[in-house]
C-alpha cells in the first residue's frame, strides 16, 4: 500500500476506529510499543546509560572470562537510537564511547587486523555523524583525542583515520 492510499483510507475512518488500529498495533507489534514508549517517556539518559554499559560489557565483561568485542552490537544501539529520534548529542556521546572503550580494550589485548578496519568504520561514522548534526565543536575534543591514540599506538589504517580527520579541519 502507498502512503497516499494510506492517508486515503485513514482520513475515511472515524475516531475509535482509528483508537482501535492503533492499539492493535501496540499489542501486535513491539516496535510500536518501543517508539510509543519512548515518545512520552523518552528516557534518552537511561538508555544511553544501558547502551555504554552493555557496550563496556563487550570488551571487559563481567559474569564470563573472554571478551567477545564485537561493533555490531554498539552499531545496534545507534541504529536504534537513530530510528527513536534520539537527540543527536547522545548518540554522538554512545559512538565516542564506543571508539574510546575499544581503544582501551586494545591497549590490553592482542586484537585482530578486522579490528582496527571496524574502529575506523567507526570513527568515520562518527566524523560524518558529527559534522551532518553540527556537533564538531561539541566532541572536536573527544574526536581529537581518538585520533590521537590511534596515532600513538600505530594502528592499522593510520591513512584511514587521517582522511576521516580531514573532514572536521
Amino acid at each position: 500500500m502507498s502512503k497516499r492510499a494510506l492517508k486515503t483510507y485513514l482520513s475515511q475512518l472515524s475516531k475509535s476506529a482509528l483508537e482501535e488500529q492503533l492499539l492493535d498495533l501496540y499489542n501486535r507489534f513491539p516496535e510500536v510499543k518501543t517508539y510509543y514508549d519512548f515518545v512520552f517517556n523518552p528516557k534518552e539518559e537511561k538508555l544511553v546509560q544501558e547502551a555504554k554499559a552493555k557496550i563496556s560489557n563487550e570488551y571487559f565483561p563481567l559474569k564470563r572470562r573472554r571478551p567477545k568485542a564485537r561493533r555490531s552490537v554498539a552499531q545496534k544501539y545507534i541504529k536504534h537510537f537513530l530510528k527513536l529520534g534520539m537527540e543527536p548529542h547522545l548518540i554522538a556521546d554512545v559512538m565516542c564511547f564506543n571508539l574510546e572503550i575499544a581503544q582501551t580494550f586494545e591497549q590490553e589485548r592482542n586484537v585482530p587486523d578486522a579490528f582496527y578496519k571496524s574502529m575506523l568504520n567507526s570513527f568515520t561514522e562518527l566524523i560524518q555523524y558529527t559534522a551532518l548534526q553540527g556537533l564538531i565543536p561539541n566532541f572536536k575534543e573527544r574526536i581529537v583525542k581518538i585520533y590521537t591514540i590511534t596515532q600513538d599506538k600505530n594502528w592499522l589504517y593510520e591513512e584511514g583515520f587521517s582522511k576521516a580527520l580531514d573532514i572536521i579541519d
